[in-house]
C-alpha cells in the first residue's frame, strides 16, 4: 500500500514537472518515468470490481456479470486494446511477459516492482478462475468480439452480450492452453518469495493446464472460429505454445519431463519475429539462458537458435531479414508495428544481458556481435518509441510533450461516468465521440500504441486503429527494456 501512494506521488510529480517533459538532461528519454508509466497503462485496462487505489480514476467497474450466464465467476482481467473483450490468448502472452520482465529485471525496477506484481496478479486471478472454474474445461474469453466491435461504447456501459467461451478435450486449444500455463508459471516464480502459498496454486494450475495442452492437440481457432479469427487466430499453430509453456514450466520446477517433452517436438521453425501468436524465438531466448549461464551443453540447440534470431534482426548482418525506417525503427508489419518492436527488443535487451554476463560474443558471417551490439539497437528502439524520432512524437500516451492524442479505445474517448453519469449505449458513442477531431477526454496514461507507418509518418487518427490503438501485449513487452535502461549506466536519471 505504501509503495503505490508512493507511485501516485511520484506520478503527479512527474505529470506537473515541466523540468521533465520526458526528456533527460543529456538528451535521453526519462526511462524511470517511462517504466512508471508503462506499468500504470494496464489499470486503464482493467475489468471487474476497481480496488480502492485505482490510479485511472476516470475507469470505474465493469463486466461485473461475467460469466453469470453460465454459472461461473469469470470476472477481471484485462481488455485486451480498445474494445471491451476479454481475449485469454493475448492476455495470457501478456502476463507472461510482464512476469519475464519482474524476473529479469525487478532488481532494477525500485518500487515500480510492487506495481508489476499487482499488474501480474490482475490477470493471474482471473486466469486461475478460468483454469479451475469447471473440470476439464479451460475458459478463454468473455464478449463476442463480433457484437463488441460494432459498438462505441464505455466498458462500464456494455449492454452487448458477454458470450462464454472455452476449450476442452472435444475442442481443444493446445495455444490457449500452452500460453496460459506459461503465463501461471511464470508468474509463480514472480510470487515465490513474496506470497508462496499463491506461487504453489499458480504452479500446481500451471501443471494441470499444460497436461490439457500436451494431451489434447488442436488449435483453439479450429475449435471456436469466428469467436477469435480474424482478431487473435492462431496463425503460426500450436506448436510454439507447447515449446513456450514446456520451457516456463522446465524453469519453474526444473522437472526432466519438460526438458524430456522439448525434445520431441522436433525441429523449431525460424522466426524473425516474437508477438503473442509466434513464441519460437521468446522460447530460444529463454532457454538459451541456461547454455549461456549455467554452460549447460543440453541447451546449446536453443543458444545456436536464439543467435540465428539475432542474426535475422541486426540491420548490418548479412542474414537480415528485417526492415527499418529512415528513423530507424524496425518495420515488421503494417498493423500495429510497435507490438513486434516492443517484443523484439525486450528479447535483444534480454539476450545481451546474458551474453554481457558471461563477456560472450558471436558471428552474423562477417559481422562480430558484442553484448552492447544488441543492447544499443534495443536502446534505440526504446528512444524511438519515447520520442527520439524525426517527427519528434513519443508513441507513449502522457509522455513527453507530443504524444498521441486520439487514440482509437473506448474508455479514453468517451466521457466518464464522473462527468457524464448517463449511460452512452452501444451506437451512441460513434456521434460525436469517435467521429470527431477533438482530443479524447481520458489520457490513458503510459498507454503504447500500434505506432508509425514506414515513413516515419503518424497521422493521429482514432479511426485508424492499426497505428492509433493500444494493447495490453505492446506495454507487457517493453517493461522489461525500461527498467534495464532506468537502472543502467546509460540512464542520466536514476531515482
Amino acid at each position: 500500500m505504501a509503495s503505490s501512494v508512493v507511485s501516485f506521488f511520484c506520478l503527479l510529480f512527474f505529470l506537473s514537472s515541466p523540468l521533465l517533459n520526458g526528456v533527460g538532461v543529456q538528451g535521453n528519454p526519462n526511462y524511470n518515468e517511462a517504466l512508471l508509466k508503462s506499468i500504470l497503462f494496464f489499470q486503464g485496462q482493467r475489468s471487474g470490481r476497481l480496488p480502492a487505489n485505482q490510479q485511472i480514476s476516470w475507469r470505474s467497474n465493469s463486466g461485473l456479470s461475467d460469466g453469470l450466464l453460465y454459472h461461473v465467476d469469470l470476472t477481471g482481467g484485462y481488455y485486451d486494446a480498445g474494445d471491451n473483450v476479454k481475449f485469454n490468448f493475448p492476455m495470457a502472452f501478456t502476463t507472461t511477459m510482464l512476469s519475464w520482465s519482474a524476473l529479469e529485471y525487478g532488481k532494477k525496477m525500485g518500487p515500480q516492482l510492487q506495481e508489476t506484481r499487482a499488474a501480474i496478479r490482475w490477470a493471474t486471478d482471473y486466469l486461475l478462475k478460468c483454469a479451475k472454474a469447471k473440470s476439464g474445461r479451460l475458459y478463454v474469453g468473455v464478449g463476442d468480439p463480433n457484437v463488441d466491435h460494432k459498438c462505441w461504447e464505455r466498458p462500464e456501459d456494455m449492454d452487448t452480450v458477454r458470450t462464454v467461451y472455452s476449450v476442452s478435450p472435444s475442442n481443444p486449444g493446445s495455444d490457449v492452453a500452452g500460453e496460459t500455463a506459461a503465463a501461471l508459471a511464470a508468474a509463480s516464480m514472480v510470487f515465490q518469495q513474496v506470497d508462496p502459498n499463491y506461487s504453489r496454486l499458480l504452479l500446481q494450475t500451471a501443471r494441470e493446464v499444460m497436461a490439457f495442452a500436451i494431451q489434447y492437440r488442436g488449435a483453439y481457432s479450429d475449435s471456436l472460429g469466428s469467436a477469435v479469427c480474424p482478431f487473435y487466430c492462431s496463425y503460426s499453430g500450436y506448436k510454439d505454445e507447447l515449446l513456450w509453456g514446456a520451457s516456463w514450466l522446465l524453469r519453474a520446477t526444473n522437472d526432466a519431463y519438460y526438458y524430456n517433452f522439448l525434445k520431441t517436438l522436433g525441429a523449431d521453425d525460424q522466426p524473425d519475429l516474437f508477438s503473442w501468436d509466434n513464441k519460437y524465438a521468446g522460447a530460444h531466448v529463454l532457454l538459451s539462458r541456461r547454455a549461456l549461464l549455467q554452460n549447460d551443453k543440453n541447451f546449446e540447440q536453443f543458444k545456436q537458435e536464439a543467435e540465428s534470431f539475432m542474426c535475422r534482426i541486426l540491420p548490418n548482418s548479412p542474414y537480415s531479414t528485417t526492415q527499418y525506417t529512415q528513423g530507424g525503427l524496425m518495420y515488421k508489419l503494417p498493423e500495429s508495428n510497435l507490438q513486434y518492436v516492443t517484443s523484439i527488443t525486450f528479447l535483444l535487451t534480454t539476450y545481451g544481458k546474458y551474453m554481457k554476463a558471461k563477456k560472450q560474443t558471436f558471428n552474423c558471417g562477417s559481422l562480430f556481435v558484442t553484448p552492447n551490439s544488441l543492447i544499443g539497437l534495443a536502446k534505440r528502439q526504446v528512444d524511438y518509441i519515447l520520442g527520439q524520432n524525426p517527427i519528434k512524437m513519443s508513441y507513449m500516451v502522457g509522455f513527453g510533450q507530443n504524444f498521441p492524442k486520439r487514440i482509437h479505445h473506448r474508455g479514453s474517448s468517451l466521457p466518464s461516468l464522473a462527468s457524464h453519469p448517463q449511460s452512452i449505449g452501444c451506437d451512441g458513442g460513434f456521434q460525436p465521440f469517435f467521429y470527431t477531431s477533438n482530443p479524447n477526454p481520458n489520457i490513458l496514461v503510459g498507454a503504447i500504441i500500434g505506432g508509425p507507418n514506414q515513413n516515419d509518418g503518424y497521422s493521429d487518427d482514432r479511426s485508424d486503429y492499426s497505428h492509433s490503438e493500444p494493447a495490453t501485449y505492446i506495454n507487457a513487452a517493453i517493461v522489461g527494456p525500461l527498467a534495464y535502461f532506468a537502472g543502467s549506466k546509460l540512464n542520466p536519471n536514476p531515482s
